[in-house]
C-alpha cells in the first residue's frame, strides 16, 4: 500500500499545476503537467468515490490542467476555428459516451465459475465507465484544443525530450541499483520483481507501471529527439539535440525491453530521411493497420507464425513469451467475439476461466482488453481517437497545408500506437499526441492558403527586426533649412 509520501505528493501536486500555469506560458504549463504527473506521481494512491471517477495520477493532472487552461482562456482567449471534422469527432465522442450503457445492458446476469463470482452490471456501473473514460481522455481533449498548430506541436516535442532528459538519472539509478525508487519514496512495489531481472542487470521502471511503460516512453523521447535535430534552425542546435538522441538511446538501451527499441529503430529513419507528406502517407498506413488489428487477427490474416520464428531467431526466450501472448489473444478474442457489441464490461468478466474458476488467460495487448472488456463499440470509440486523426492527415497530406513538425509527431505517434498491440501502454503522452494530431486537422489551413510564416526551421515565436531604413527616415531631425522653410510658411498663413 502507498505510504503517506505518496499521498502527500498526489494531493500537493494540483500545487505544482497553478504554480506551472503562473510562472509559463499556457502550452508549454498544459504538457509540462500532463508529462511531469505521468512520470512522478504515485500509483494506486489515492481514493474512489462511489460513482465518480477515482481521485488519482489520472485525474489530477488532467484535471488541475483543465481547469487552469479554462481560467486562463477566460482572461486570454485562444482562438480555435474548427473548419472540418467535427461531426467524425462528435461521433466517437458519443461512442465513448454510450458504450457503457450498452455493455452494462449486455451484462446484467451474475457469472458463477467454480469458487469465482462475478456481479452483473447495472447502469449506475455505466456512469462509474463513462466517467472514468472522460478522464482518461481528458489529454486528449485539451491537446486537440490548445496544441494543434505546428507551433505548439514543437513546444511538445520539445517538452518530450527534456522531461525524459530530467528523468533519465533516475533510470541509470535504477538500472543499475535495481527497480526500487518505487519502494523507497512510495512504500510499495507497483509490478513483479522478477519480472525486472534480466541477466545480469535490470529493468528500470521508477514510477510507472513496469518496465514496459518506462522503455516506451524514453523511446518516444528518443524519436523526438530525432525530430527536433532535423527541425534545427542551425548545425549548432542540431548538434545538441544529436547529443540528445545519443544519450537516450543509451538510456533505451538500458530499459532492456527489445520491442520498443525495434520501433525505435524503424522510425529513426523515418524521421531522418523522408520528406512530410511521404512521412504522413506511412504513420495513415500505421495507424489504419493498428485500427483494422482485431479483424486482421480473427480472420488469420496476421502472419503470426512468421513473427514467432522471426523472434526465435533472436532469442528462445521471447519466442516463447510471444508464442504465450499470441495463445492468450486466441482464447480472449474468442471470448470477446461472443458479446462483440459492448462487450463483458469489468470486474474481470471479460477473462477466460476453467471449470474449478481460475483466470487461465492474459491481458496483454490494450486492444484485446478494450475489445473484450467494451466490445466493438467501445473499441471503436477509443482506437477512433487514437487513430484516426492520423489516417485523415495522411489522406489530407495534399490538401493542407502541413509541415515536417506535423509529421515527425505523426511518426512519434505511430510507435506508441504499435505498441498497444503487443502491449497495453497508452498514456496521457500518447493522449495527448493524439489530441494535438485531431485539433491541426481540424483547423489547418488548405495548402496555399495559410499566412505567411517563418520558416519550418525557425522558431515561430521569434519577432522579425523592424526595418532600419524605415526607422531612420521616420526620427531624423529635419534639417535648418526645411525648418525655416517651414517656418516661413506659417508666419505667411498667419498674416492672411
Amino acid at each position: 500500500m502507498p505510504n503517506l509520501v505518496a499521498y502527500i505528493v498526489l494531493f500537493t501536486f494540483p500545487l505544482v499545476v497553478v504554480i506551472l500555469f503562473k510562472r509559463l506560458p499556457l502550452q508549454h504549463a498544459l504538457v509540462w503537467s500532463i508529462i511531469a504527473g505521468y512520470l512522478l506521481l504515485p500509483l494506486r494512491a489515492g481514493f474512489d468515490l462511489p460513482g465518480l471517477p477515482p481521485v488519482d495520477k489520472t485525474l489530477i493532472p488532467a484535471g488541475c490542467a483543465s481547469l487552469m487552461c479554462l481560467i486562463a482562456s477566460r482572461a486570454e482567449p485562444h482562438p480555435f476555428k474548427i473548419v472540418r471534422g467535427q461531426t467524425m469527432f462528435l461521433g466517437l465522442i458519443a461512442l465513448l459516451t454510450i458504450g457503457p450503457i450498452i455493455t452494462a445492458l449486455q451484462n446484467g446476469e451474475q457469472i458463477i465459475i467454480g469458487g469465482t463470482y462475478l456481479p452483473p452490471l447495472r447502469l449506475y456501473d455505466s456512469a462509474s465507465m463513462t466517467l472514468g473514460m472522460l478522464v482518461m481522455i481528458l489529454p486528449f481533449l485539451l491537446g486537440r484544443r490548445y496544441l494543434g498548430t505546428e507551433e505548439r506541436q514543437r513546444i511538445l516535442l520539445r517538452v518530450i525530450v527534456f522531461s525524459m532528459l530530467a528523468y533519465s538519472p533516475l533510470i541509470l539509478f535504477e538500472s543499475r541499483m535495481s527497480p526500487q525508487l518505487n519502494q523507497m519514496i512510495y512504500g510499495f512495489f507497483p509490478h513483479i520483481f522478477e519480472v525486472h531481472v534480466r541477466g545480469d542487470g535490470y529493468r528500470p521502471l521508477v514510477f510507472l507501471n513496469n518496465g514496459l511503460w518506462l522503455a516506451i516512453a524514453v523511446a518516444t523521447a528518443f524519436v523526438s529527439s530525432l525530430a527536433m535535430m532535423r527541425l534545427g534552425a542551425n548545425g549548432r542546435a542540431r548538434t545538441k539535440w544529436m547529443m540528445a538522441a545519443l544519450y537516450l538511446f543509451f538510456v533505451l538501451l538500458l530499459c532492456r525491453s527489445l520491442g520498443p527499441l525495434s520501433l525505435s529503430l524503424l522510425a529513426a529513419p523515418l524521421i531522418l530521411v523522408l520528406g512530410p507528406r511521404l512521412q504522413l502517407l506511412i504513420a495513415a498506413i500505421l495507424a489504419a493497420t493498428v485500427l483494422l488489428y482485431p479483424v486482421l487477427r480473427g480472420s488469420g490474416l496476421v502472419p503470426t507464425e512468421y513473427v514467432y520464428q522471426l523472434a526465435l531467431s533472436i532469442s528462445e526466450e521471447r519466442a516463447h513469451s510471444l508464442d504465450f501472448r499470441l495463445e492468450n489473444e486466441d482464447l480472449l478474442l474468442e471470448k470477446a467475439e461472443q458479446k462483440p457489441l459492448g462487450g463483458w464490461g469489468s470486474w474481470g468478466r471479460n477473462f477466460v476461466y476453467d471449470d474449478e474458476g481460475r483466470n487461465i488467460s492474459t491481458t496483454d495487448g490494450y486492444w484485446i482488453i478494450v475489445i473484450g472488456a467494451y466490445g466493438w463499440i467501445g473499441y471503436l470509440a477509443q482506437f477512433g481517437l487514437l487513430t484516426v486523426p492520423m489516417i485523415l492527415l495522411g489522406l489530407a497530406r495534399n490538401r493542407l497545408s502541413l509541415g515536417l513538425v506535423s509529421s515527425c509527431l505523426g511518426v512519434v505517434m505511430s510507435i506508441n500506437l504499435i505498441d498497444q498491440i503487443p502491449n497495453a501502454t497508452v498514456s496521457p503522452i500518447v493522449w495527448l499526441i493524439a489530441g494535438s494530431m485531431m485539433g491541426l486537422y481540424q483547423t489547418a489551413p488548405l495548402r496555399g492558403t495559410a499566412t505567411q510564416k517563418a520558416p519550418e526551421s525557425a522558431p515561430a515565436t521569434d519577432p522579425a527586426p523592424p526595418p532600419k531604413l524605415a526607422y531612420r527616415r521616420e526620427f531624423t531631425k529635419p534639417s535648418r533649412r526645411h525648418v525655416s522653410s517651414s517656418n516661413k510658411t506659417t508666419r505667411f498663413e498667419n498674416r492672411h
